[in-house]
């Protein structure tokens, strides 16, 4: 297998899935309509619901999606089992699940005056389950702001080459919203202007580093690296702040082993007692992510959080697009001293159905299904459709390009994840940004250093994951004052509300054990996506469509992540809560994590519960006639 085959096979699916069932559902069972009133029109206010061109809402919706998902969990999911389940899951799920997932939500929400998930699901089902859908929307995204925190955090710690990247990236999105929405500068120049300086200051972090084979990287050397590990050493000075140990060895600041299957000792790491150093430098960049995520939680979305997503959307599309091209040619790229070609998949296709170690549960049933998070299907991309991209909506006739167009375009940075890591080894982001550096390094025809084109790919994907937490943490403020705000007045202040998600996030990060931490994040992500379609059937039920294509991946989503997210618990409470010789904080973590799965799982039941009870009442109501199907 080789990485030209993964682009022939993502495009032809994605083809054939768009047009042939996705345009299909549009026209006959949802039936968009363009001369309909939208909520971003009826309610334009400037802030939530503003009027938006369907090729900026496109480049918005695409990168407030994609963002670890994608990445984190294909390469996890193909070194727990193997390139080909992956390949199947992504190309299965996305046809059938993960862009029928999106665009009903998104066309739910706006059939529905622009109201929230919990907001249709009280008016649809009952007020307990508005109610239950706050708990449950709430502790899903404290366990994503933790896994995307933390694997950011890491990267930043470790890299002294990227935290420039990231800083240009915020000052160009505050220059972007102003120029566009204020100035009425051209769209175009803008692009241009700060696309090009952001890649421009993530091109000059590595600039002046010493990259030797086979031996670490010298960042001293750089002007502005070494200046970040100046600041990384003098925070480091006074030791690590406590260690903890991963019996999985996911963490990501846990090294890949080397060519003699050992694990190299690092500033983080002692491979002798499997320690993991928890520094000063970790909490500082994850402190500093979060102030950056505060921005965007809490100003005005044309201010921040949307100008940052949209240069963010072109650089992604820019790595994914180069990716690409590296890809087809790499099958016929031999670099200096290897053996095969650069597109020659290095990862085994499958390494079976189960393949847990140290007394942990890994089959490949459920567990693969949650472990790629996104890419496939996710929840986060229906309640964020239902409550961002819904009230921009400016005409309905652009919620399948949005919705269903953004769903399919995440699936190819699941594809490149793929093909990343199968050419390039190893695990995580350091796998992507590898596999993504070989790649660029083939597209310039050899013309970009390999260790620069990965210092590149580290730069992306902080970016990529970046510029969706901060609306993790603009969602997560919204569902604690809707949730919580009644019974303390306090929970309405967008900033108290922010701050609380923030600490609890905090805390996640630094007590979780990662891999499981990710698991249960992906069985929520996922289940979240069985609770929205579920919603979207009863919608279609009570007004007469047929609910199908929603239906019945509802099902087999809510079966599989239920049953993962008992897993994952079993897996938390086996390897870690009940381990002798555990680090305090890594057994409070477990427990912690433990209970979220509980109440996650109690939580999903009663509102399967509630939902059954209303699919009843409306199927014994007499059936709207449906409207006939548009011709053409």
């Amino acid at each position: 297998m080789s990485s030209l085959w993964i682009v022939v096979i993502g495009v032809v699916v994605i083809y054939l899935a768009y047009n042939y069932y996705a345009k299909r559902i549009d026209r006959t069972v949802i039936q968009s309509d363009a001369s309909r009133v939208t909520p971003a029109r009826m309610y334009m206010d400037g802030a939530d619901f503003m009027p938006t061109s369907r090729f900026v809402l496109y480049g918005y919706h695409f990168k407030s999606i994609a963002a670890a998902g994608p990445i984190v969990g294909v390469i996890t999911a193909a070194n727990l089992w193997g390139w080909a389940p992956a390949i199947l899951w992504l190309m299965i799920g996305v046809s059938f699940i993960g862009w029928a997932s999106d665009y009903s939500a998104i066309m739910m929400a706006v059939r529905n005056d622009g109201n929230s998930l919990s907001a249709i699901a009280h008016r649809l089902i009952s007020p307990r389950t508005r109610r239950i859908l706050f708990v449950f929307i709430f502790f899903y995204l404290l366990l994503i702001a933790g896994a995307f925190v933390g694997i950011m955090a890491a990267i930043l710690a470790a890299r002294p080459d990227v935290p420039f990247g990231i800083l240009v990236l915020a000052l160009m999105g505050l220059f972007a919203g102003y120029a566009i929405y204020r100035m009425r500068m051209s769209i175009i120049g803008v692009t241009v202007l700060t696309v090009a300086v952001t890649i421009a200051a993530m091109a000059l972090g590595p600039l002046g580093a010493t990259f030797a084979p086979g031996q670490p990287t010298n960042w001293t050397t750089g002007p502005i690296s070494g200046a970040v590990n100046s600041l990384n050493s003098t925070l480091n000075s006074g030791g690590a702040i406590y260690t903890v140990v991963d019996p999985t060895n996911a963490d990501p600041r846990v090294p890949a082993p080397g060519a003699d299957g050992t694990r190299p000792k690092t500033a983080t790491f002692d491979p002798a007692t499997g320690a993991i150093s928890v520094l000063p430098n970790f909490l500082f960049w994850a402190l500093l992510l979060l102030v950056f995520s505060y921005v965007g939680a809490n100003t005005a979305i044309w201010r921040f959080a949307q100008p940052v997503n949209y240069i963010g959307f072109w650089i992604t599309a820019i790595v994914i697009g180069i990716s690409a091209i590296g890809a087809l040619l790499a099958p016929f790229v031999t670099l200096p001293g290897a053996e095969a070609s650069a597109g020659t998949f290095a990862l085994g296709a499958f390494k079976g159905f189960e393949t847990g170690t140290g007394g942990a549960l890994q089959p490949l049933w459920p567990m693969l299904f949650v472990t790629i998070a996104c890419g496939a299907i996710s929840g986060w991309h229906a309640l964020f459709g239902s409550v961002g991209t819904a009230r921009q909506l400016e005409y309905e006739t652009d919620a399948l390009p949005v919705g269903g167009g953004g769903m399919f375009s995440e699936n190819t940075l699941g594809l490149l994840s793929l093909t990343a890591v199968a050419v390039a080894g190893g695990a995580g982001a350091g796998a992507f940004a590898a596999g993504v550096g070989r790649l660029i390094h083939v597209a310039s025809f050899q013309t970009i250093p390999l260790a620069f084109g990965t210092a590149l790919g580290f730069g992306a994907f902080v970016v990529i994951v970046l510029t969706v937490v901060q609306l993790v943490f603009r969602v997560m403020r919204v569902t604690l004052a809707e949730w919580l705000g009644e019974r303390w007045v306090g929970f309405k202040n967008q900033h108290i509300a922010s701050v609380t998600g923030m600490v609890l996030s905090l805390a996640l990060v630094l007590s979780g054990t990662w891999v499981y931490l990710w698991q249960l994040f992906g069985a929520s992500n996922q289940l979240l996506a069985a609770l929205s379609l579920l919603l979207v059937t009863v919608w279609l039920r009570s007004v007469g469509k047929n609910p199908a294509f929603a239906g019945i991946p509802m099902l087999f989503m809510y079966v599989t992540t239920m049953a993962a997210t008992a897993v994952t618990a079993y897996n938390l409470f086996a390897t870690i809560a009940t381990r002798s010789g555990m680090a305090t904080i890594s057994v409070i973590g477990a427990w912690a994590m433990i209970a979220v799965a509980i109440l996650l799982l109690g939580a999903a039941a009663l509102i399967a519960w509630d939902a059954w009870h209303a699919w009843n009442r409306y199927r014994a109501a007499p059936t709207p006639e449906p409207a006939p199907a548009p011709v053409g």
